[in-house]
């Protein structure tokens, strides 16, 4: 008799506990996820997140493509409303011009749209970002000034180049410009002397000029 109910209550024992673990675990088959109709869709996963955050980095990949693009030949409006126009000349060399004045460059120039108009950025050689704010119509004119010259032209050997000068943390994006002035050395023998001036493309300022050693002795023309 007390074996009989002994079985008996084993019996009722197991059968609770076999009901139990069936109210528990209602999975969909082959995710190991309880109820999807609970739990979202990608929850518990990890697959979901992962998933989120590649589609957020291609979509910020895709945005700063579609910013920024190599600047190659056309005409663009600068963020100041002047004309910018880019030709590709020899050795992928580019000649920038703006107005009358223009400079060449062998730099690798990107363009970024801002408001229907393009600012204009280069990479420097210390990784560093590097805004192009000042035009070759400007820089010319602050260059001239500085040389006393009144005009760059072919007549006096005048050309602008855009290019890195300066090293290390240093380093920044200027205009050069050389030219030829005529010049009459101890205020009698005609000559000519090599003149320079570089301006701060991202400021406008005169970072240096330079003439020859003997330049004190000589009577420069405003030519």
């Amino acid at each position: 008799m007390k074996k009989s109910i002994l079985v008996i209550f084993v019996v009722l024992l197991m059968s609770s506990l076999t009901f139990a673990q069936g109210q528990q675990g209602i999975h969909e088959p082959g995710t190991g996820i309880e109820n999807p109709e609970v739990k979202e869709a990608g929850q518990g996963t990890g697959q979901g997140l992962e998933a989120q955050e590649m589609q957020g980095e291609a979509q910020q990949v895709m945005a700063q493509n579609k910013a920024q693009n190599k600047v190659m030949a056309g005409e663009f409006m600068s963020e100041n409303g002047k004309q910018m126009k880019f030709q590709v000349q020899e050795n992928n060399q580019l000649k920038f011009q703006v107005g009358n004045a223009f400079a060449n460059t062998n730099m690798e120039l990107m363009q970024e749209q801002v408001q229907e108009k393009t600012r204009l950025k280069v990479k420097l050689s210390n990784g560093k970002d590097s805004e192009i704010k000042i035009m070759p119509d400007t820089a010319s004119e602050r260059a001239l000034e500085r040389l006393k010259l009144k005009v760059c032209a072919e007549e006096n050997g005048c050309h602008i180049e855009l290019k890195e000068v300066g090293q290390g943390e240093q380093v920044r994006v200027a205009y050069e410009v050389q030219a030829q002035k005529q010049a009459r050395f101890l205020g009698l023998f005609k000559t000519q002397m090599q003149v320079q001036a570089q301006v701060d493309a991202e400021n406008g300022e005169i970072i240096q000029s330079q003439k020859p050693w003997w330049a004190f002795l000589a009577s420069e023309s405003e030519e």
